[in-house]
């Protein structure tokens, strides 16, 4: 069912330029200036970098790892040994060990061969960076929803002003009609102070609803990641906007990036979990190491003399016997941790479920109220535009042109109220079917 309500929301004129004030501005120029410059577009790039040199980091521990030691030792006192007597001389003899100079350089190598907790990690590398993308896709989302819903405010506020200077000139033609009664006897001073005090109550709602709308602007520069000092300009070319469609359409929380963002998370929890229980198998690896050690010499010119090389290749193996049943409390506490978000995500869905059915439920109502807030209006002020004419013609009393005025503007009040409760209602519709970025494609 479709219906169309006479407002100017969306603007006609297209972003033109940056310079110190931006004009003409459509909620979709707005959002795609948001999705450019608020710093949270930033931070959702950096941790997908972040999760990318992660996924390094995971394949550089399965490559080969290099090393190299040197050391240069200058020995102060060289440490002595007895020979006993009758080896080499009747008499003990005192042996010095080692030379007062010397250098030792060498390389180690090893290469993993197998380790399951390793090959668990580079496997977790995906879900990871696949979680920092979601994390992107929901930064999106959120500027998508926070600039839709203070622009509309804006635009609503803007649509709040504009019918209240509408009533301060009809009140102040009432005034000056009054004037001319009062002035002529024909009706008390009070009828007309009565008016004027109903003039001045309309300007101060006048001066609220431009604080209102400066407040709201500022809100939507933020959202916007624009400069509070730039001079945003909403474009007000009236248009003819079809309400939002309801379609009877199946809820699916597998849309919802904040499924998918707890999916993934219980992926890398499950994976965790294998990791751990990894650690009881052993692992092996390839170790080599090459190195030159010089001899030794007693005078400082005579260190690089003389060198002897050594070098040996291997495999190690660690095979775990006994940790003090450690590994297995850290695998219980882990199994807990994938059955609590296991639960979580089960209660998840019923709360995805209950906002959506909330927000058709939602929709419906709105639709309903601005449909019927658009023909009171109109009533309203067909009743007002009579009753005035009447009252210039003696023929309704001023009484009844004061509760014709009241309840326009309560009409008014009550269609602008609508109007704000319809856009966020759409907007909360499109969050909970996860197709904020459908919406906003569609612009």
């Amino acid at each position: 069912m479709k219906h169309k309500i006479a407002l100017g929301l969306f603007l006609i004129l297209a972003q033109s330029s940056w310079a110190q004030s931006t004009n003409g501005f459509r909620l979709k120029d707005c959002i795609d200036y948001g999705l450019q410059h608020f710093g949270t577009v930033r931070i959702a790039q950096y941790q997908v970098q972040n999760a990318n040199e992660q996924a390094r980091q995971a394949l550089g521990q399965y490559l080969p790892q290099v090393s190299g030691t040197g050391t240069a030792t200058d020995n102060l006192k060289l440490q002595q040994s007895i020979i006993p007597a009758g080896l080499f001389s009747p008499e003990p003899r005192v042996l010095i060990i080692g030379q007062k100079y010397q250098i030792n350089v060498a390389a180690q190598a090893s290469q993993t061969i197998y380790d399951r907790s390793l090959l668990l990690g580079l496997k977790a590398a995906k879900p990871n960076q696949q979680l920092a993308e979601l994390n992107t896709r929901q930064t999106r989302e959120d500027i998508i929803y926070n600039i839709a819903s203070n622009y509309y405010q804006v635009f609503i506020t803007q649509q709040q002003i504009a019918l209240l200077r509408d009533n301060l000139q009809r009140t102040q033609q009432v005034l000056n009609i009054l004037k001319l009664q009062r002035d002529n006897g024909v009706i008390q001073p009070v009828d007309y102070t009565r008016t004027e005090v109903n003039y001045n109550s309309t300007q101060s709602q006048l001066t609220l609803a431009e604080n209102d709308y400066n407040l709201a602007l500022n809100r939507l520069k933020y959202q916007m990641g624009l400069s509070q000092e730039e001079n945003l300009v909403l474009s007000d070319s009236a248009l003819v906007k079809q309400l939002p469609t309801i379609e009877q359409a199946s809820f699916d929380a597998q849309n919802l990036v904040s499924f998918q963002q707890a999916a993934t998370n219980l992926d890398l929890q499950r994976l965790q979990l294998k990791r751990i229980q990894a650690g009881y198998l052993p692992t092996v690896s390839l170790t080599a190491n090459y190195g030159t050690l010089n001899l030794g010499a007693q005078e400082l010119n005579q260190v690089f003399d003389r060198f002897a090389g050594f070098g040996s290749i291997g495999l190690r193996f660690n095979i775990p016997i006994f940790d003090g049943l450690q590994r297995d409390a850290q695998i219980k506490q882990q199994r807990l941790t994938v059955l609590t978000q296991e639960e979580q995500q089960r209660l998840n869905v019923a709360a995805y479920r209950l906002q959506f059915n909330n927000a058709q439920s939602q929709i419906q109502k709105v639709q309903t109220n601005v449909v019927n807030g658009d023909r009171n209006v109109k009533l309203a002020q067909e009743v007002y535009n009579i009753t005035t004419l009447q009252y210039k013609q003696g023929v309704k009393s001023l009484t009844d042109l004061v509760n014709a005025d009241t309840s326009y503007r309560q009409s008014q009040s009550d269609y602008i109220n609508s109007l704000i409760n319809l856009y966020q209602a759409r907007l909360d519709l499109e969050q909970s079917k996860g197709t904020l970025l459908t919406f906003y494609n569609q612009l």
